[in-house]
């Protein structure tokens, strides 16, 4: 396979040739360049997955392979039962990254290094991992004890503009790490999301949409752009890309329930009357509310404050005020304007839907909490592994978390359409499983 001939994906995953950053990098071309290919390694992984003994340099091509479709627990058990080199603790940190285990990744990027993995790439995902544990200001300084051409690389520039917007860092230098690390390698995904994002904040959405294009040109597609670029494309009526744009997220993570609902969406948004484009535009709106804010890249002070004050939603955050915000300690002006920008790129505002706020106080106070107790309150709903006549109820209801959930009587669950007794027993036995029950109870 040299350079110049033509990259057989197949022959790649199942033959005994050399597999290295430049196969891999290879690899992940060709998928880019014909999404066909996405096929042909599935495939050939399956292939590969029937083969009775694996040697342990086979397990590191399996495991990156698994990698590269997003079965990251897979990659991690593969990768861990592998040869030990330096590709299989990089590729390891990789998808211990994508899994969320963010201590686990800076080990497993530690010990590629050590193993003989480029010393620059380890390092730069250990910043990432560390950004990610809100530690920016360790991966920092970590950015600045790296030297020599690996600061002129896409993935450092990128790595320098995110955390310096996670320090809360000038808005305008941000942007010119992005600009940067796009003129090294004009396909770098973070790089154009971060600028995608920053225009789609301001309401470029022109240019937004083009870079978010671009973006998801690459593969692995970056999900957040796809999901982005279909709510963009929604928003022009141009439903049918949106659609693609939902199914990419779903031919690799099937389970996947932002893609899930805004394609039940979007399949729903051609044609109708009036009265239906109302209804999807309240279920739609429904959706955008109950988005984690963890979804979204804010500064480390501007999540911790968010966090203390129970807020885990953009719904949340439509039903707080400025004030309200600014009243929280260590939440001041900088934090407020990243706040608003992010919700001015759903289209929404702080606290215009304040009025529908609860009447009550909550019956439990997040700030009074141990740090087990608000972790289990700010878990997602789908912990409880409820029904699906209960899980729709919550979608409904605009409820993500455990924390949402508890601050709900049991007779305003049975006001939610096909939502009964069964269901609210099923609710009650799943809260007092963990030591919680609804408000009131």
């Amino acid at each position: 396979m040299a350079q110049g001939t033509a990259f057989d994906v197949k022959e790649a995953v199942l033959s005994n040739t050399t597999f290295g950053p430049q196969e891999i990098r290879r690899l992940v071309e060709s998928i880019s360049a014909d999404f066909g290919n996405y096929r042909v390694l599935r495939d050939a992984v399956q292939q590969l997955e029937r083969e009775e003994e694996l040697s342990p340099a086979t397990r590191v091509r399996l495991g990156v392979c698994y990698y590269l479709l997003g079965r990251y627990r897979q990659a991690v058990e593969c990768l861990s039962n592998a040869d030990g080199g330096a590709l299989a603790r990089f590729y390891l940190g990789k998808a211990h990254f994508a899994l969320g285990q963010y201590e686990e990744a800076i080990r497993a990027y530690q010990a590629a290094a050590t193993a003989g993995y480029d010393t620059g790439l380890s390092a730069l995902g250990r910043v990432e991992a560390l950004r990610y544990l809100n530690q920016a200001q360790e991966g920092l300084k970590l950015l600045d004890e790296l030297s020599g051409p690996v600061e002129q690389t896409a993935e450092y520039l990128y790595q320098r503009a995110a955390t310096t917007h996670a320090l809360l860092g000038n808005p305008a230098e941000v942007i010119r790490f992005y600009e940067r690390a796009v003129e090294a390698d004009p396909t770098h995904a973070g790089a154009l999301f971060g600028m995608a994002m920053e225009n789609d904040r301001h309401g470029n959405d022109d240019t937004a949409v083009m870079l978010y294009e671009r973006c998801t040109s690459r593969f692995p597609a970056h999900v957040g752009a796809l999901i982005n670029l279909g709510v963009l494309y929604e928003d022009r009526q141009q439903f049918d890309r949106a659609r693609q744009c939902y199914q990419r997220v779903l031919d690799v993570y099937p389970n996947h329930e932002r893609a899930r609902l805004f394609m039940k969406d979007a399949l729903g948004s051609d044609g109708g009357g009036s009265d239906d484009d109302a209804a999807r535009r309240r279920d739609r709106i429904t959706q955008m509310l109950a988005v984690p804010v963890t979804d979204f890249e804010l500064s480390v002070r501007s999540r911790n404050c968010l966090q203390k004050m129970g807020i885990m939603t953009l719904g949340d955050l439509t039903m707080t005020t400025e004030q309200e915000l600014l009243a929280s300690k260590n939440f001041g002006e900088t934090s407020l304007v990243e706040i608003k920008e992010m919700l001015a790129t759903k289209g929404l505002q702080l606290g215009q839907f304040a009025d529908q706020r609860p009447k009550f106080e909550p019956i439990v106070e997040p700030q009074s909490l141990s740090a087990d107790e608000q972790a289990m309150l700010s878990r997602p709903i789908a912990d409880l592994n409820l029904s699906v006549r209960a899980r729709k109820c919550m979608v409904r209801l605009g409820i993500s978390t455990i924390g949402e959930l508890v601050r709900h009587t049991g007779d305003e669950l049975l006001e939610c359409k096909n939502f009964g007794v069964t269901s609210l027993n099923e609710v009650r036995e799943k809260l007092t499983s963990h030591n919680l029950r609804l408000r009131g109870e």
